[in-house]
């Protein structure tokens, strides 16, 4: 999972059903332990469950998306549940992800308006 120059995206973290594996970008070792072991637990059951690739990813103005992809020969993959997983990501872990976009603009982006926006 590369993190792309171009457009300045950022990779939090992902799952792969096809390795079987899980990523953490160590960039947000700050983050605290109970967030990234959710973290974990939000991508592997995901991809456990609709297969393919999932991936948390911050855009270049710190707004979190949450991104699944498959192979193209992967007939096994459910992109009508991986839309609906999306949806119920966002909706149950609404407040950690606004978190992570605050902690994501102060920490990394330095953004100094982020403090002026929680007054």
């Amino acid at each position: 999972m590369e993190n792309r120059a171009d457009n300045k995206r950022v990779v939090l973290c992902g799952a792969n059903a096809y390795e079987q594996k899980y990523y953490f970008n160590e960039q947000f070792s700050g983050i605290p332990e109970s967030i990234k072991e959710e973290l974990h637990v939000i991508c592997v059951l995901f991809t456990e469950e609709v297969g393919g690739i999932f991936t948390i990813v911050f855009e270049e103005d710190g707004s979190i998306s949450l991104e699944t992809d498959a192979e193209e020969e992967d007939l096994l993959y459910d992109e009508i549940s991986s839309g609906l997983l999306v949806r119920e990501i966002r909706r149950n872990r609404q407040e950690m992800l606004e978190s992570l976009q605050l902690y994501y603009r102060v920490f990394i982006l330095h953004d100094k308006s982020v403090l002026d926006e929680i007054d």
